[in-house]
């Protein structure tokens, strides 16, 4: 069951205006508005006062749910209950599985369908293919973000298409508090939509509409590519850029990517990482007694298992536990088929080996997050050693490992993290309260990196 969304009162709805306007007409918004309270008084409005944030959504999935009427929010690339429900609508029209997801097949029957309706518009049928003014009745822009940070949201959204120049858009949404309904704390929202060559070439302009003296994040939510002048120019003003390595299309050589953005002092942010901290404190936790604390070094065989289709969680997770046991790789495998298997060999700093394998487990029921951890084990070839732990989702991930014998002297934990904790806008308004470099993600992934290398170079 879909969770309730606040209630968002609309100081303006998305309004077509030219580029050299949208400062002087978000300022006219905030002198003209007004609301009356049941006391018949004026709620005071909070203008956007603590951040910037920057979203480049090369998702085309919203705008062609949008432009064909399915979905009535603003354009802001958030998979949230109005985007479900209107992907679903669309399924259900057309004889699909009912997911809520934007399958292959719903988006080749959105594109299919959008193409007829430019078809008709060039022949001058009443359907159009541009982009549409947004009914306001149930707006959602980013909840989780605008329900606790009064802010400005920049939205870039690349079209296919010819190049027709960019189209902008203003709004301004006020999520109501409950518990404080005689103040309303608003969100500004700009939209630039066109080609991504038109967003490139007017990209000179958009640092202008950041708000001066205070932070500033770019999401990026494509593969970052730093040959890519817009993404320099952004990443070049913003306090963090922030990705979600869940979606890589190619996750290998787009952490690598990652990595020489790091190297060239881009400060990154990568909200997949974020989804491993639970993993993370289970594994310190499993290792806080003394005696344990010191088995910890004759752990040498690592097995991870992950939702097939992304390997990024699982990657960085042992990029994580390698540079914090000082571990060097030195060999690197990969086996596709029913199970993707890939082996990596480290040498710890006593020159042990370790041997580690990460397994892309088939699942039937695939969730949001492509990659998703299932199941770890930690053990030793030494006997003696007290240090077998194996950690598991809550929905079972721990009978591989019990079938491989991995729990039958280990401390079995279990994670327990509601998907909505997991989705990318609810990691994103924790990250926005914090930037600048993140040395312990930058210390994982560059072992990450580094584990690709050895295959680059063999």
């Amino acid at each position: 069951m879909a969770p309730q969304a606040s209630t968002i009162f609309s100081l303006q709805a998305p309004k077509d205006i030219s580029l050299d306007e949208l400062d002087a007409e978000l300022s006219q918004i905030w002198q003209s508005y007004g609301i009356t309270g049941e006391d018949g008084g004026l709620p005071a409005a909070t203008r956007a006062t603590t951040f910037t944030l920057v979203v480049y959504e090369p998702e085309e999935t919203q705008y062609l749910l949008a432009t064909l009427g399915f979905y009535n929010g603003p354009l802001d690339g958030i998979l949230g209950p109005q985007m479900e429900a209107a992907l679903r609508q669309v399924q259900i029209k057309n004889a699909l599985p009912d997911t809520g997801i934007a399958t292959p097949q719903t988006l080749a029957i959105l594109r299919e369908e959008f193409a007829k309706r430019q078809g008709n518009a060039a022949t001058g049928d009443n359907g159009s293919g541009s982009i549409p003014s947004l009914n306001t009745l149930s707006p959602r822009i980013a909840d989780e973000i605008a329900l606790r940070n009064p802010c400005r949201i920049i939205a870039l959204f690349p079209i296919a298409g010819e190049d027709e120049g960019v189209k902008a858009q203003v709004s301004a949404y006020c999520p109501i508090q409950k518990q404080s309904s005689s103040t309303l704390i608003c969100c500004e929202y700009i939209t630039l939509s066109g080609t991504a060559t038109a967003l490139e070439r007017i990209g000179g302009m958009i640092p202008a509409l950041l708000i001066g003296g205070l932070p500033k994040f770019l999401w990026w939510k494509a593969t970052p590519d730093p040959n890519n002048s817009l993404f320099k120019r952004l990443a070049a003003v913003c306090n963090n850029v922030i990705v979600d390595s869940c979606r890589f299309n190619e996750p290998e050589s787009d952490l690598l990517h990652l990595q020489e953005l790091v190297e060239s002092g881009v400060p990154l942010a990568d909200l997949n990482w974020r989804r491993l901290s639970a993993w993370q404190e289970l594994t310190a936790e499993a290792y806080d007694s003394p005696h344990r604390r010191a088995a910890l070094r004759e752990v040498d065989r690592v097995t991870i298992d992950y939702e097939k289709g992304n390997p990024a969680q699982a990657l960085l997770f042992l990029g994580w536990l390698a540079s914090r046991l000082e571990w060097l790789p030195v060999s690197y495998q990969k086996e596709i088929g029913d199970y993707d298997i890939t082996r990596i060999a480290f040498v710890a700093q006593d020159q042990r080996q370790v041997e580690a394998e990460l397994a892309g487990v088939p699942v039937a029921d695939v969730g949001e997050i492509m990659g998703d951890l299932i199941a770890l084990r930690l053990s030793s070839t030494n006997p003696q050693a007290d240090c077998g732990t194996v950690i598991c989702s809550e929905t079972g991930g721990c009978m591989r490992m019990e079938t491989h014998g991995g729990a039958q002297s280990a401390g079995l934990f279990q994670q327990v993290t509601s998907l909505s904790e997991q989705k990318a806008e609810a990691l994103l308004s924790q990250q926005v309260q914090r930037w600048g470099r993140e040395s312990l993600f930058e210390e994982s992934l560059g072992v990450t990196a580094n584990i690709f290398k050895l295959e680059t170079n063999s």
